[in-house]
């Protein structure tokens, strides 16, 4: 009865004062991001779940750095509730967007080159040790992100870059040969349900062509994700997406059953 209305809305403004527990905060929506830390949690529990001790949390697009901080905040806070060690990055161009805003699919009607610019002096002041950020035009910053030693598994990834063209440059973080990721990544895609959206530009385009050309990892809708949750309307949940290891889950099935066929054999 506490998750129905009128009902929900006052369980939520009671919970809001009197806990801190992601897990809580995260069904009912409670803190700056809560796209944020639904994705923080989800792939806190996916690496609980496979027995991967540190993973990573991405920003693509922290422009003054609002999110990367609130990433920041709820990612420390997960990592004390669960033991997961949550390492947080945030790429961007630094100077706002860019220069050179290409044709139709990258919006171009709604984008102009240096929106968003970044005070960095300011935002590396507030940042931890475990946080960081990496500037740069993303074609050339991600591929020497994942350079070895690289980055724990990739756990749950935001994008907010805006253009197509940015946005497909982001995904090269899951093309790279030596990525590592869980099974099932949470990704929250900020400009999919605008008005000026369309699939044929923006991130619904980066996102298909990258499951044409892709084999071992397909982004897809989170499916059932409004299932249960006291505010399943939240405008925020349609634009969350799953990036799936199909190679990594055969080999993670074929393990599971290796190591389970002696037992079952005795």
């Amino acid at each position: 009865m506490t998750q129905e209305p009128p009902f929900r809305r006052l369980t939520k403004a009671f919970l809001k004062v009197t806990t801190n527990e992601p897990f809580v905060r995260a069904r009912w929506d409670i803190s700056r991001k809560p796209q944020y830390l639904l994705g923080i949690t989800e792939a806190a529990k996916q690496a609980i779940f496979e027995g991967i001790s540190s993973i990573s949390a991405i920003e693509f697009g922290v422009a003054g750095g609002a999110g990367l901080l609130v990433m920041q905040e709820e990612a420390e806070v997960v990592s004390q509730k669960t033991g997961i060690d949550i390492r947080v990055y945030g790429f961007d161009m630094g100077t706002g967007l860019p220069q050179l805003i290409g044709d139709y699919r990258d919006h171009p009607d709604i984008w102009n080159p240096g929106d968003y610019p970044m005070n960095e002096a300011a935002l590396r002041q507030k940042l931890s040790p475990r946080t960081r950020l990496i500037l740069g035009n993303v074609e050339q910053t991600v591929g020497q992100l994942l350079e070895p030693p690289g980055i724990p598994s990739l756990g749950f990834v935001s994008i907010d870059v805006d253009l197509y063209s940015s946005t497909r440059a982001a995904l090269n973080v899951f093309r790279a040969a030596g990525r590592k990721m869980l099974l099932h990544v949470p990704m929250y895609f900020d400009d999919v349900d605008m008005f000026y959206t369309h699939s044929k530009g923006g991130e619904l385009l980066a996102m298909k062509e990258f499951n044409d050309e892709q084999h071992d990892v397909f982004i897809d809708q989170w499916r059932g994700i409004k299932a249960f949750r006291p505010f399943p309307e939240a405008p925020y949940l349609d634009r969350f997406f799953i990036a799936h290891d199909l190679k990594r889950i055969s080999e993670f099935r074929r393990e599971r059953a290796a190591q389970v066929l002696p037992v079952e054999m005795h």
